[in-house]
């Protein structure tokens, strides 16, 4: 197969469309990073996003829908979901609600839980490209199951080429990690760090979300995103480096020597946008480790450390 390069336009967005309703796949870009999307109604298609991934079948997928009525239409909504979605939506947010009876999703979709995962996402290119397709769009991140994210159209290229039919170039994505998810089935929990920090959930919902423990590899994921082994380049991850060790590329943070800095001035959001461009080009070293300087516990650093410890597990 070759995969086309599709520009982010209406004759970009018409052609990627067109290859969603004959069953294909199309990676294109959200503010977090790349995604793989497919019709989300498809089971075939669905299923070819698990194919090209290599990704395991019992890991749900995100529903990217063009507006909040079209989430409605898919879950039971909820005051705390109305509440949430019209803070952050269209935007970096996940909502995992019950799936509504009579959805007509693939069971792929959900891994065969009783939840379905869902956002509108905030890109421009992205809005636009649902709202030709007119449904919803399952959709990962564009690259191979376990390895680092795809902020650039290159970096979709250089894991997929070849097994999907198309990506749409609409450059850098700007937010650099991908959505937070929370659940909304009972009490607020954070099922994953990510974009929207999760003290800005806490004020705009007036009271504590909490924090769901970190699973095993073993276990079936309860949403997207919490497999241990995830985000990972070929090198080794060693975390909290203050300096590097033989062998080793630096990836800093803050006022230090570095190979790649995330944020010189130790900016977080700057930080976060930078992670998975700045892993993939250290990956291109091939250095025999990464050292990475100690980050932050807090705002997005929440989500930037969920994803360097996921990088830095053991794999298999």
């Amino acid at each position: 197969m070759q995969t086309r390069i599709l520009s982010a336009d209406a004759d970009g967005y018409a052609a990627a469309a067109g290859i969603w309703r004959a069953g294909g796949c199309v990676a294109f870009p959200t503010e977090t990073v790349y995604g793989l999307g497919a019709d989300a109604r498809d089971d075939m298609a669905v299923a070819r996003i698990f194919a090209a991934k290599a990704r395991p079948r019992f890991n749900p997928l995100i529903v990217h829908v063009a507006n909040m009525q079209a989430a409605r239409e898919l879950v039971a909504w909820s005051d705390a979901a109305e509440i949430v979605a019209h803070a952050f939506w269209p935007g970096p947010l996940t909502l995992v609600l019950p799936l509504r009876e009579g959805a007509a999703l693939s069971p792929l979709v959900t891994a065969g839980l009783p939840t379905l995962a869902v956002r509108v996402p905030g890109h421009p290119a992205a809005r636009d490209l649902l709202a030709a397709h007119g449904g919803p769009v399952a959709a990962p991140s564009a690259n191979p199951s376990g390895r680092i994210s795809p902020t650039e159209a290159g970096h979709v290229l250089a894991g997929l080429d070849g097994r999907i039919e198309a990506v749409i170039d609409g450059g850098a994505c700007p937010v650099g990690v991908e959505s937070t998810i929370l659940g909304l089935t009972g009490d607020p929990v954070l099922l994953r760090p990510g974009g929207v920090p999760v003290e800005a959930l806490e004020a705009v919902l007036g009271q504590p979300v909490g924090l769901r423990a970190e699973g095993s590899a073993l276990t079936a994921p309860s949403a997207p995103g919490q497999m241990r082994s995830h985000y990972a380049p070929g090198a080794r991850v060693r975390l909290d480096a203050r300096v590097r060790q033989a062998g080793e590329v630096m990836l800093g943070f803050g006022a230090v020597e570095a190979d790649l800095n995330l944020s010189p001035s130790g900016d977080l959001t700057e930080a976060a946008a930078n992670l998975f461009h700045h892993l993939h080009a250290l990956d291109l070293m091939e250095a025999a480790g990464i050292a990475v300087s100690p980050i932050p516990e807090r705002g997005l650093g929440r989500a930037i450390n969920d994803r360097l410890r996921r990088a830095a597990a053991p794999k298999g």
